[in-house]
């Protein structure tokens, strides 16, 4: 670099030149153009062929003429070595603004590339970290700036800079080149790795411009990498690391940042704290937000609206009410006012948890401060005060809603009206159903569910219809409601009207199901309208329903204890009708030897195998119970024990005779019928007599276990024949000799081989008033209760 005049003050003539001359002999500062020629090549004592050389010194003149200086011609500046000006005799360095100024001039002149690179190293002196610094804050094109640090950074006397680096951020930063931001951040990694640089500043910088520029994935990652590499973050790099994640909805990675911070010992700002709680709070992490909120205060911030709203709306409804009603209170200690938005949640999780006395006095605040309660705020206090039973109230705040100009909804409706129905009040729930109607509002399923149980519950079967056909016509399938207001009248025990609803649904085309038609049929059984049981029990059967035994059985159980002899016709006829194999082996049983084919215990024993006891196991029990009352009552005393020893084989009474050695045998008749225990008594003792008298055998003593319910007919049949049981509580019982001896009579034989009158004799013509007026009324699914035949004797 050569060393211009400017250089040099108050100089008026430059150079004066005594000799000149070129290698042809002519002495010319300008070359043939006229131009003039400073080539660098040239150097003080040079010589070689064909070229240009200075012979003469060169002589530095100040403005009065006199010589300041003089040397050899033009030559190369070396850096390091030519860094300095001359000032008279003296040699002076480089100042940094001139330095600096240089460095500017160049970068602004070549940008970038080599061209750039290659000024800067011809410079005459050796610039430093101070001048690339200042030149870097002097730049205002982020490139160029860039280029001159890139350069600086292969130099042998550059040295890491915290400052430096922050500069350069800046101006990145200021031309939103984020992409050049993360590689200058990369290489400051680098440096503080390598040379053990602090870089805490720049390293913040970096990250705080990243997160304000909403890249918050690269952010994160460089928050991650200066961890990484043992660099400390600062309090506002982690606020805005926590704001930026919070903004952009992604909490948990805040709350990570948070915990991070939580080790380091640096605290939230004001504006941090504004956005990570109401985060902590929404997000469920209601403890940690509670925590930062007491934090908070006792920071001296204070709190802002946003976080007693978020607090407040977070613990109603995480159901912690005593600390929301206790920041609710303090918020207004702050002088801050309650928003309609914070009442409707404070309201709603006090409904939800089933305080309304709270909710309600939070209602009565709402409208004091002048707030507006909307329409789904009156749908709830009306809804939950009618479903919890407080009518009065709910009917209140309904009668608001409606003055309000609010349209209730029909939840809303159906709410008021399920419980005026559940509660019986008729003309509450017929008022709000024209209300509704009149409205417009459709009804539902449920509303009119409630208002058909009502009105069946209350006889208006009317009404009832009424409403049922309203409900078809509103396109809702009715044959589930019709047949639960028919199932109400039949539990209700009201035949009568069970009767004409199902006329009106026949007449309407609404169907019913087999169940209900089994239970219709079984009320009037029980009720004594057999005329009108025979047309179910068809409709029953002709449906494809099957009759199960059991349906048999409680028919037949209502034939043994009719004494009308019409009404014997009308149930023959309704046994007929259910075309039931136990109906045809009730036939065949009274039928002759020549018409059966076989006997009466083949008969009998054919029908019982035809049986699936492990279906039909309580089922068959009930109809032997039922079977022998009515044989007994026929006098087929022979076919009765016929009955009884099928029933016997085949288990279905497994623990009624007891054979205990030498020391008692007993018979247990406590969960027979009437008819089955004198069967089950004439048989077993006969067994009894066979054992003693033909094999010698004699226990002890022999017990009947008739229970307390049956033991007075049992005694009055063994009376008849001076038998020497005795009558205890619930057993008959008597020593093994003493019966020995009672076996030995002729009329106990003959007793005992059943050849005693039937009916008209003193023991039989008793049995229809001892047999209990209750056993057809148990007319069920399953069998009746043993022992119920006995209680009511």
């Amino acid at each position: 670099m050569l060393l211009f005049y400017r250089n040099l003050k108050h100089t008026r003539k430059l150079v004066e030149i005594h000799r000149f001359r070129n290698s042809s002999g002519s002495c010319n500062l300008f070359n043939s153009k006229g131009i003039y020629s400073s080539s660098r090549n040239f150097c003080s004592g040079g010589k070689s062929q064909n070229t240009d050389e200075w012979t003469e010194d060169v002589q530095y003149l100040d403005e009065s003429g006199h010589i300041i200086y003089s040397g050899k011609g033009i030559r190369s500046v070396e850096p390091g070595l030519d860094d300095h000006i001359m000032v008279g005799g003296l040699k002076k360095p480089i100042l940094n603004a001139s330095a600096v100024a240089k460095l500017v001039e160049i970068v602004k002149r070549w940008k970038w590339g080599p061209d750039m690179e290659t000024q800067l190293d011809k410079l005459q002196f050796i610039p430093n970290m101070t001048h690339i610094m200042q030149a870097l804050k002097v730049m205002e094109d982020s490139d160029a700036s860039l280029s001159l640090f890139r350069w600086a950074k292969r130099q042998p006397w550059y040295k890491p800079s915290d400052v430096c680096y922050i500069t350069l951020f800046d101006k990145l930063n200021q031309s939103r080149d984020f992409d050049g931001i993360q590689s200058v951040f990369d290489d400051m990694v680098l440096d503080s790795g390598e040379n053990g640089a602090s870089l805490f500043n720049a390293c913040n910088r970096v990250i705080q411009y990243l997160a304000k520029a909403e890249k918050f994935e690269v952010a994160f990652c460089c928050f991650k990498k200066i961890q990484e590499s043992g660099c400390i973050v600062d309090t506002g790099t982690y606020n805005s690391l926590i704001t930026v994640f919070l903004n952009n909805g992604l909490p948990y990675k805040a709350f990570e940042i948070y915990e991070n911070m939580e080790k380091a010992g640096c605290s939230l700002d004001a504006s941090s704290y504004e956005l990570m709680i109401p985060s902590l709070a929404k997000s469920g992490r209601l403890d940690a937000a509670f925590k930062l909120f007491q934090q908070m205060k006792v920071n001296n911030f204070r709190p802002g609206f946003g976080i007693f709203a978020a607090l407040v709306d977070s613990m109603g409804k995480a159901g912690r009410l005593d600390t929301s009603l206790k920041v609710y209170t303090e918020m207004q200690g702050f002088g801050l006012r309650p928003s309609a938005t914070m009442f409707v949640s404070l309201i709603e999780s006090f409904v939800k948890a089933g305080k309304l006395d709270t909710a309600l006095r939070l209602w009565d605040e709402m409208k004091k401060s002048g707030f507006r309660p909307n329409y789904g705020l009156y749908t709830m206090i009306v809804e939950s005060h009618a479903k919890s039973g407080k009518l009065d109230i709910a009917m209140s705040v309904f009668s608001d809603m409606e003055k309000a100009g609010f349209l209730p909804t029909p939840s809303t409706y159906a709410s008021l009206l399920e419980m005026h129905s559940a509660s019986g009040n008729v003309d509450a729930a017929m008022k709000l159903y024209n209300s509704m109607t009149n409205a417009g509002l459709r009804p539902g399923l449920s509303t009119y569910t409630a208002l058909l149980t009502l009105l069946a519950k209350k006889k208006l079967l009317d009404v009832s219809a009424k409403i049922l056909l309203e409900m078809k016509a509103m396109g809702y399938s009715v044959d589930v409601n019709a047949s639960d207001v028919l199932m109400v009248y039949i539990k209700d025990g009201s035949v009568d009207l069970a009767l004409r609803w199902l006329r009106f649904m026949g007449s309407s085309a609404i169907r019913t199901n087999n169940f209900i038609i089994r239970q219709l049929f079984e009320s009037c059984m029980k009720s004594g309208l057999y005329e009108q049981s025979k047309p179910l029990l068809e409709t029953y059967v002709n449906s494809a329903a099957k009759v199960d035994l059991i349906l048999y059985t409680s028919i037949l159980a209502h034939l043994v204890r009719c004494q009308d002899e019409n009404n014997e016709r009308h149930l023959m006829s309704i046994l007929s009708a259910t075309r039931h194999k136990a109906h045809a082996f009730m036939c065949g049983l009274f039928t002759g030897p020549e018409q059966r084919k076989q006997s009466v215990l083949s008969f009998v024993r054919e029908f019982f195998q035809g049986i699936d006891y492990e279906l039909e196991e309580g089922a068959s029990r009930y109809f032997v119970n039922v079977l022998l009352n009515y044989l007994v009552l026929m006098g087929q005393i022979n076919r009765a024990r016929c009955v009884w020893k099928v029933a016997y084989e085949n288990k279905l009474f497994p623990k009624a005779i007891v054979f205990d050695q030498h020391i008692a045998w007993s018979l247990d008749v406590r969960n027979l019928s009437v008819g089955a225990a004198l069967i089950a008594v004439l048989h077993t003792l006969h067994r009894f007599r066979k054992r003693m008298l033909y094999y010698g055998v004699v226990p002890r003593r022999i017990k009947l276990v008739t229970g307390p319910t049956l033991k007075i007919v049992v005694a009055q049949m063994l009376s008849s024949v001076e038998s020497p049981f005795e009558v205890s509580k619930v057993v008959l019982r008597a020593p093994g000799d003493a019966v020995m001896d009672w076996f030995k009579k002729p009329i106990v034989q003959q007793f005992l081989l059943n050849e005693i009158p039937s009916r008209a004799d003193i023991l039989m013509h008793k049995l229809n008033i001892l047999f209990p007026s209750s056993a057809p009324e148990i007319r069920s699914l399953s069998p009746p209760k043993p022992l119920v035949a006995g209680k009511a004797l």
